[in-house]
């Protein structure tokens, strides 16, 4: 998740976090490209000569496993509550949009904090932000099992949320600045790579251990896992040596975000992404609901594994690179959208074989349209790159609160098809913002070609 700098904002010259590389548009897709031998050694050469770390140089491998343990234990963490819901309800005695909240409060808290403790790091240290905020989070880990009751769960999570937004708001700038930059695609991708693993085993561990014992033992080990990270990650992140203390202007940082959100484009995209996570968060959150109980009746491991289906997500992101190539941005949305909604529709049908397809159809549609719309981000943005990016990242999570909380509620009202029928209205106006997009864009090429026509005619 790219971070949000304020080097716009405050005046300091430094290597830029929001650079083209520093952007990923899918944190299940790793940017990783495999290095040759001959590369090794020319980016070996090339960070001895600048200072950074790079292939073949002492701290390189440390700073990647290190950043690949804070990434696992980031979105491990961040998601921990999600395939454990229906345990929750039945435990507390609680209804799901009641105990979707513990999941909708850890994403709504990191979408707060993330631009602000982004710029707290220039003042203080990546490598000190990333340490406070897993050593904050991991602690909160080990507390969050004991929660009396549903109301201290959702407050000790909307905290740890908030806790772990420093990681991606710093890990990308650390990357920036002390790796070399023949080097930072795949130090970015290894990161990355600990996002989507993250995500995805914290689910799947939760499920299988919950279903031996309850849901409390299964946040306690996400939660031992998350300390072993924090552990590793602090023994073998090398220290910064090119990071330079800046002071934080919230003036400037205000007129910069007041700059993006002012961009009729940037905000289009910033809501698209949103309505995609919208129509994610509220399936995910809620299908475990709907396997557990007939005619499906699945076990909570089994439930856990669903999120496998998360690997799609790798493969069609991977895909929309070429797709807006062919198609273009709008082009890729309409896919995008389509897919999503023809998902929906068949993960209606009351077999298991239905909602699986339906699943790999959501999840293929979310990813490509989440990368199609924040790859473009950077792109829009002109200066401030990374800032526009942080807003990205705060609108995506922000519907994923809403979405996970819609949809529980969806759910208890009028069951799966209140769900689905709240993910068709997101999708809808997703679509309808592409089409709005489209005719003005059409509208403006009409507008330039008039303007061209009249400029060539003779006086």
């Amino acid at each position: 998740m790219p971070p949000a700098d304020t080097k716009a904002s405050n005046g300091n010259h430094r290597v830029d976090a929001s650079a083209p590389t520093s952007t990923n548009p899918n944190p299940s897709e790793p940017d990783a490209a495999p290095v040759t031998s001959a590369a090794a050694s020319t980016a070996a050469s090339t960070g001895a000569s600048t200072g950074r770390m790079s292939p073949g140089r002492p701290g390189y491998l440390r700073m990647r496993f290190a950043l690949f343990a804070a990434g696992l234990a980031t979105f491990a963490l961040l998601y921990s509550t999600q395939a454990l819901l229906p345990a929750i309800s039945d435990d507390l005695r609680v209804q799901a949009d009641q105990a979707s909240w513990s999941v909708s409060a850890a994403t709504f808290g990191l979408a707060l904090a993330v631009v602000p403790l982004s710029a707290l790091s220039e003042r203080f240290g990546r490598r000190a932000m990333m340490t406070a905020s897993l050593t904050v989070a991991v602690a909160l880990a080990l507390l969050v099992p004991f929660a009396p009751d549903l109301g201290w769960l959702i407050a000790l999570r909307a905290v740890q949320g908030a806790a772990l937004a420093g990681i991606p708001a710093s890990a990308m700038a650390y990357l920036s600045e002390e790796v070399d930059s023949k080097a930072l695609v795949g130090a970015i991708g290894l990161f990355v790579a600990g996002n989507s693993v993250g995500g995805m085993s914290g689910r799947i561990l939760t499920g299988w251990v919950a279903d031996v014992w309850d849901w409390r033992a299964a946040l306690a080990a996400v939660g031992a896992m998350a300390l072993l990270c924090a552990v590793a990650f602090r023994l073998l992140l090398p220290r910064a040596r090119n990071f330079t203390p800046a002071a934080v202007s919230p003036r400037a940082l205000a007129r910069t975000l007041a700059g993006h959100l002012s961009n009729p484009l940037l905000c289009r995209l910033y809501a698209i992404g949103a309505l995609f996570m919208t129509v994610f968060g509220g399936v995910y959150t809620v299908v475990g609901y709907r396997l557990v109980a007939q005619p499906f009746g699945l076990s909570q491991s089994v439930v856990g594994s669903i999120f496998l289906i998360y690997l799609v997500g790798t493969v069609s992101s991977a895909a929309t690179g070429k797709l807006v190539g062919r198609l273009g941005r709008r082009g890729a949305l309409y896919v995008a959208v389509s897919t999503t909604a023809a998902g929906l529709l068949i993960s209606l049908l009351n077999s298991i074989v239905a909602v699986l397809a339906g699943l790999v159809l959501i999840t293929a549609g979310f990813f490509a349209g989440h990368a199609a719309a924040s790859s473009a981000v950077s792109r829009t943005a002109k200066t401030g790159r990374a800032q526009a990016a942080a807003l990205y990242q705060a609108s995506y999570y922000i519907g994923s609160s809403v979405g996970g909380a819609l949809g529980a509620f969806a759910f208890h009202l009028a069951g799966w098809g209140g769900t689905v029928a709240m993910g068709l209205v997101a999708v809808g106006v997703a679509a309808g913002i592409t089409v709005y997009a489209t005719r003005k864009a059409r509208a403006e090429r009409r507008a330039e070609a008039a303007r061209r026509e009249l400029c060539a005619a003779p006086a």
